[in-house]
């Protein structure tokens, strides 16, 4: 492997080089080399340090050009190629080069290649580390019908140790939902499925971090805290109901008592007058953006800040939703029962 590899950095012609580059990838994967060989083998081909990122594990395995590991730095180095690493279509990693100088002719063959060959290497040592699951194990794991022996296997088959709880996740998006489940739980396991027209995500453990600062625009997930996933699932599915454009990601634990206006009858809810007094209004979009502006903030001034209008604008607009609500705005009982009815109206929406 050594000589091929000094034949190989000793070549003028790409489309020669590319070939050997090809072949030399090609045999370590009929070697079946484990990932720490094929970064140590790519450094040595390219003559410079070599690494891969795993996303699902946060694993990286970085290489010198002499054949032995390299230690990560802190920050990381930066790198002059990288490429990612895809299984079943969903980006599981990056593979990079770090090179001083100026990028070899050959680096994006080689990287290609190497990005292919630890995929095969993922794929070939399970579990599998790519997010999406089997839509059959993950029912499994969440149903309330389902025993604990019964769960406990599809758990250890979608590759989680027995010993730790189980988060579940509810999401919906129109991006992929391999892609939503790694920003959720960004560097730990976490497995995905689709199930009755929405997302569920299993993690050991989602944190509590700034989602919106991270996830795209249209994404809306709720996250159930028990450590059982079936009831997990029921209260991630509650909490998906809550979600909206103002606050993307709800956790059940902070719902409290909002939780209970979910288990009201939808057709008590189209009866209740302000509920019915919200669905009218509804039909004007920049008022009931007002009056969630004001509900979310219970100030005039930041209200108006949040919809970037002034607040004299702001004032008439909450005058006329007075007279259209019947309810007084300006008294706490009043704020209270128009957040309610709000939040009752969007559910029935949802």
């Amino acid at each position: 492997m050594e000589a091929l590899a000094a034949r190989l950095s000793q070549l003028d012609a790409h489309a020669e080089g590319a070939i050997r580059v090809v072949a030399f990838y090609d045999t370590l994967m009929r070697r079946r080399v484990d990932l720490a060989a094929l970064a140590r083998s790519s450094a040595g081909l390219a003559e410079c340090v070599a690494g891969v990122r795993l996303h699902g594990t946060g694993r990286v395995v970085r290489a010198s050009p002499d054949g032995t590991d390299a230690p990560v730095p802190d920050p990381p180095a930066a790198a002059s190629t990288t490429a990612p690493i895809t299984l079943d279509e969903e980006e599981i990693g990056t593979a990079w080069l770090e090179r001083s100088g100026p990028p070899n002719p050959l680096d994006e063959v080689l990287l290609d290649r190497l990005a292919i060959a630890v995929a095969a290497v993922v794929e070939r040592y399970g579990p599998t580390r790519t997010t999406m699951a089997d839509p059959a194990l993950v029912e499994l794991v969440v149903s309330s019908d389902c025993d604990e022996a019964g769960r406990a296997r599809a758990l250890r088959l979608l590759g989680f140790a027995a010993n730790l709880p189980v988060r579940v996740a509810a999401v919906r998006s129109e991006l992929p939902l391999g892609r939503v489940a790694g920003l959720l739980c960004p560097g730990r396991p976490v497995k995905a499925a689709p199930l009755a027209g929405v997302g569920v995500v299993l993690a050991t453990a989602i944190p509590p971090d700034r989602f919106p600062d991270r996830l795209p625009a249209d994404v809306r997930a709720g996250i159930g805290d028990c450590d059982d996933p079936a009831r997990s699932w029921r209260e991630a599915r509650t909490a998906l109901r809550f979600a909206s454009a103002r606050q993307p990601v709800v956790r059940h634990a902070d719902l409290g008592a909002l939780a209970l206006l979910a288990e009201i009858p939808e057709d008590a809810a189209r009866a209740n007058i302000d509920v019915a007094a919200i669905a009218r209004m509804a039909r004007t979009p920049e008022d009931l953006a007002t009056l969630d502006a004001f509900c979310a903030t219970g100030s005039l001034r930041r209200a108006a800040d949040r919809l970037h209008l002034h607040h004299s604008s702001v004032a008439r607009r909450l005058e006329q939703i007075t007279k259209t609500l019947g309810i007084e705005l300006t008294q706490p009982a009043g704020l209270l029962r128009a957040g309610l009815a709000l939040t009752a109206w969007r559910l029935l929406d949802d």
